[in-house]
């Protein structure tokens, strides 16, 4: 693995790139900790802070604007009720970087729109972009030992105002291949 620049492995957020040329977007903070249970109203308040602001895809070209009812989905789609554990955390502390996940998407997928309740707001249809990032694991000593990977589908929903706005992050999967050692 390479950093794209130096900074040292303290840096709260920073790219690499894995052995295949993928970018892995790594955050170093944790802000939802909790083994349990996430407070998904706590993700939401967060989330508002990206309301009103647009992202380019690099490599699709695509400008993506964050509307005010993308925190309210993200924390409550039926998509995040389903996760537990792993999956649940790392989907919370994923908030902390939706304009590099956003920016560094790959794998630009096109879906007509067919469900009735989003004739609307996804009237031209639905996009799905891949995107990776990585989460510290801490040892007993609270040093970082290693990263998970992940990989989460973002979700955009194109709308008859010709404008595409990022409504949720879905399918994330843990990957298996070996961690990131620190």
């Amino acid at each position: 693995m390479r950093q794209n620049y130096s900074d040292d492995i303290q840096k709260q957020y920073y790219k690499i790139t894995d052995d295949r040329g993928k970018t892995i977007f790594v955050i170093n903070s944790i802000l939802y900790k909790g083994k349990r249970r996430i407070n998904w109203d706590d993700v939401e308040e967060y989330l508002k802070i990206y309301v009103g602001k647009s992202y380019e895809i690099k490599d699709a070209h695509d400008v993506i604007h964050i509307a005010k009812d993308f925190p309210d989905e993200y924390s409550h789609s039926e998509d995040t009720m389903r996760l537990k554990g792993t999956l649940a955390k790392a989907k919370a502390n994923a908030s902390q970087g939706i304009p590099y996940l956003i920016q560094n998407a790959t794998d630009k997928r096109y879906k007509e729109n067919l469900a009735k309740k989003h004739r609307f707001d996804a009237q031209k249809g639905w996009y799905r972009y891949m995107t990776r990032f990585a989460l510290p694991v801490f040892s007993d000593t609270g040093e970082i030992c290693r990263y998970n990977c992940f990989r989460i589908e973002v979700l955009v929903r194109h709308s008859n105002d010709g404008k595409k706005y990022l409504y949720d992050l879905v399918n994330i999967k843990k990957e298996t291949s070996t961690p990131l050692e620190s």
